[in-house]
């Protein structure tokens, strides 16, 4: 006996077609599926996305002020100054990646959360004022690259 001949579909995968409106006995007669009367029992009687029964729509009522692009913001990958004390040399993006302090997506801004006591070199997209007084206080350089 082959492998062939003892395949079937899985369970569940096969099943009747639904036939609406072929008598009582079918489960599905009568007012096959659709209740009784209403709007949604009739030919074409669906309302179309939004629409609330003739109250005023949510989307009208809701305010229409207030909205920021995020297509137009900038995002980066924040690194501290604590999460810098822990390297020597030259830190790059890359060195963080491979640290496991950023994912590597986004540009790279230092802020000045924490302490650095060591000098290192930091090439990073943004840095803010404080973060790069901290380094240069330390003896460190700072380097931007091009980013936003």
């Amino acid at each position: 006996m082959s492998i062939l001949s003892q395949l079937k579909p899985k369970k569940g995968s096969t099943g009747y077609r639904k036939r609406v409106g072929r008598g009582d006995g079918s489960g599905l007669g009568g007012t096959s599926g659709k209740g009784h009367k209403g709007q949604k029992a009739r030919t074409g009687g669906r309302v179309r996305w939004g629409f609330e029964g003739g109250q005023t729509p949510l989307m009208r009522r809701a305010p229409k002020f207030g909205f920021n692009n995020k297509d137009f913001r900038n995002e980066f990958e924040v690194i501290n100054l604590s999460a810098l004390s822990k390297f020597s040399g030259e830190v790059t993006p890359e060195t963080l990646k491979k640290a496991g302090l950023i994912t590597g997506r986004l540009p790279v801004k230092v802020l000045a959360k924490g302490e650095i006591k060591s000098a290192v070199t930091v090439k990073a997209d943004k840095f803010s004022k404080a973060a790069q007084e901290a380094i240069e206080k330390a003896g460190g350089k700072v380097e931007v690259l091009g980013a936003k």
